[in-house]
């Protein structure tokens, strides 16, 4: 039977869309994940990994002896286990040299990652990454290889699995302000400045005379999680900094829609199958990260030269206007909105 040794230390967001792999990885044995800390949190209760193995690529783990102590930890656990890295695969998710060399270094037979990827000399076998999919779709084709079957959209969906602490968690943030109104998710942060729509304030004072409001996000969107929360009415949930990340995945669940950027929010929406509106502007969803719940939809300037100008949005407009954000009206984002809510309450 083999193991497969999957390498993901991207951002949050290629995690949730890494679990459609593990998922078809696990039918054929046992998983092991090597991922950052942060997102190791998201993976704790995933029934198809069997361990998480942490790689602090920027802390202790940095360095050459960093990534020799990381790989050491991995054939530990192989060896506990009576694991025999011979009938070991290793699967590069994320591909940098810096992966392919732990792979290599954990002393991995067989690695498969991505044609164009910059850790591809260090691999025995290299898929073409097909630039007009979607990324879980990009990364379920590395279980498939290079002549792999085409898939269902069914099958790219990711998951996760808030536990019974997240759900709790939820719970006790709903009861500070009881309310029996639909409540509509925002997520109006992303460490890339250009892909912060500038409307969610707007936004809210139109929507809460209709809905509960709840703020998605971390501790660095809490200055915007405030401004939206003074705007929203005395039932608003401020959740930025909050909650955990499957917990934010939860409370995102029992939402009727989520309104985001294009930024992790989205794909924790898509894992728990709740309709999102993705705000695009620098970056398009034709780059393989848009929502992939039932009944979303995706909005931006799409009569804008310049766009896309960034794979994943610079940190200020190229050109100095950044249209493609200011030009994106509250009004559109709204009836986006109320279409998908009737469509989703028949």
């Amino acid at each position: 039977m083999t193991t497969s040794l999957v390498i993901q230390t991207s951002f949050l967001g290629d995690t949730v869309l890494t679990t459609p792999l593990l998922a078809e990885l696990a039918r054929r044995g046992p998983v092991d994940v090597v991922t950052t800390r942060s997102s190791a949190t998201l993976l704790a209760h995933d029934t198809s990994v069997r361990r998480v193995i942490v790689f602090d690529k920027s802390g202790a783990d940095r360095g050459a002896a960093g990534l020799a102590r990381a790989a050491g930890r991995i054939r530990a656990w192989w060896r506990e286990r009576g694991d025999d890295p011979r009938q070991t695969h290793a699967y590069l998710a994320q591909g940098s040299l810096r992966s392919a060399a732990l792979a290599l270094l954990a002393r991995v037979p067989a690695r498969t990652g991505f044609d164009d990827a910059a850790g591809r000399l260090l691999y025995s076998e290299r898929v073409p990454r097909r630039p007009g999919d979607h990324h879980a779709a990009r990364l379920l084709a590395l279980a498939d290889g290079r002549a792999g079957p085409a898939r269902d959209a069914a099958s790219i969906v990711p998951h996760l699995y808030p536990g019974d602490d997240d759900r709790r968690a939820v719970d006790a943030l709903l009861a500070a302000h009881p309310s029996d109104r639909a409540i509509v998710a925002l997520a109006a942060g992303s460490i890339w400045g250009t892909k912060r729509w500038p409307y969610y304030r707007e936004l809210t004072e139109q929507l809460a005379p209709r809905f509960r409001i709840a703020s998605i996000g971390g501790p660095d969107d809490a200055e915007l999680a405030r401004a939206i929360s003074g705007v929203a009415g005395t039932d608003a949930i401020n959740a930025a900094g909050q909650l955990s990340l499957l917990a934010s995945a939860e409370l995102i669940r029992r939402a009727a829609i989520l309104v985001t950027n294009d930024s992790l929010p989205q794909h924790l929406a898509s894992a728990v199958g709740t309709p999102t509106i993705t705000i695009f502007g620098p970056t398009v969803a034709e780059f393989g990260f848009g929502p992939l719940a039932p009944h979303s939809m995706t909005l931006g300037v799409e009569t804008l030269p310049c766009r896309p100008c960034h794979h994943h949005g610079p940190r200020v407009c190229p050109l100095g206007h950044w249209r493609c954000m200011k030009e994106l009206d509250v009004e559109r984002v709204d009836a986006a909105l109320d279409l998908i809510l009737a469509q989703t309450t028949r």
